[in-house]
């Protein structure tokens, strides 16, 4: 089918973000199949769009040719060529700013994202905390498609995208025992549940004869999920093995994932397997818990000074011990096995 609208998307970062968008897209795609998405992110995340139809990805580049305001015009020129109807800011930072007024000022369509950002504050607040559900970000994503004049409605369930395992993971697949992916880590430390305990649900889950596969991290985590693998028996460690691409293809082959309020949880959405999450100075109610999964998986802590932070980048106010401490191990094992026993 022919294309009659061309939209550029623009959002960069961070990778949890841009796994939400590739969920949102999907079904946009699906249900506007005259549309025709130009998708600007980071090279990395090129993956998460892999198989969207009429889909073309355009990487920025924001620290070489399209660094600065220079390169940001640059990239507006490079743009150009698409020959777009309009624009979608689905990130609203000072980059995708910049793109979106050079656009604005040769008379192109712009729409941006409303991040809510006083209801969030209002949410994270000490005083006169409003603790309330607000818009999940998908929708806040999809409202921008909606004020394009695109009519958008998502599912909010989970939609299972087995693919092919990986030739060098294969051996990782050779039984039958229930496969649980692991996402341990986070970019902000106080979103990683405490490592002492996180090891003794592995050993537990181990125990209970899950085969456990540790993803997500640089060389600091590689080297803990390492040990972790050496340790505890049907164990893997994917940091630093494996691709994105490849991970997404193991993960969709999961039975269940377990993840910090982190991209680990985005990627099992884009993949169709549902998540157990663990929350800690942040909280669902923000509006990222990931694409289709169920607020009863999430685990955290009831605390008058929770949530306090939008994006993980505070400390816990929940006084000597952080509310990630007061998580009971047992709570997690028991979750999870109460998600693949039925």
């Amino acid at each position: 089918m022919s294309t009659t609208h061309k939209i550029i998307v623009l959002r960069f970062s961070a990778m949890g973000d841009v796994a939400m968008v590739a969920s949102v897209l999907k079904e946009f795609s699906q249900q506007n199949p005259s549309a025709e998405i130009i998708m600007v992110s980071r090279e990395a995340f090129k993956p998460f769009f892999d198989g969207i139809e009429n889909l073309i990805f355009h990487a920025i580049q924001p620290k070489t040719s399209h660094k600065g305001i220079d390169g940001l015009y640059k990239l507006y020129q490079e743009l150009r060529k698409y020959k777009p109807t309009a624009i979608a800011d689905l990130h609203d930072n000072l980059r995708s700013r910049a793109i979106s007024t050079f656009f604005r000022l040769t008379g192109f369509k712009i729409k941006r994202i409303n991040k809510g950002r006083a209801e969030k504050n209002a949410l994270i607040r000490t005083k006169n905390k409003i603790f309330k559900p607000l818009r999940h970000t998908v929708e806040r994503y999809a409202d921008v498609f909606r004020e394009l004049g695109f009519d958008v409605t998502l599912s909010h369930k989970l939609t299972k995208a087995l693919q092919a395992i990986p030739s060098k993971a294969k051996n990782l697949f050779q039984n039958n025992n229930k496969k649980v992916g692991i996402s341990p880590f986070a970019q902000h430390i106080y979103k990683v549940y405490p490592l002492e305990k996180m090891e003794k649900v592995i050993s537990s889950l181990s125990q209970e004869g899950y085969e456990l596969f540790i993803f997500g991290g640089g060389k600091s985590e590689q080297a803990t999920a390492e040990k972790w693998a050496n340790t505890y028996p049907i164990t893997h460690n994917l940091i630093g093995n494996f691709s994105l691409t490849e991970e997404l293809s193991i993960i969709s082959n999961l039975d269940l994932m377990l993840s910090m309020d982190s991209s680990g949880m985005h990627m099992a959405s884009l993949a169709g397997v549902p998540v157990v999450s663990v929350w800690g100075p942040t909280h669902h109610y923000a509006g990222f818990l990931g694409y289709g999964q169920s607020e009863k998986d999430c685990i955290q802590i009831e605390h008058p000074a929770r949530p306090n932070s939008i994006y993980g980048n505070k400390p816990c106010f929940c006084g000597v011990e952080s509310c990630m401490d007061l998580i009971n191990p047992e709570t997690i094992v028991n979750k999870i096995k109460e998600k693949l026993n039925g």
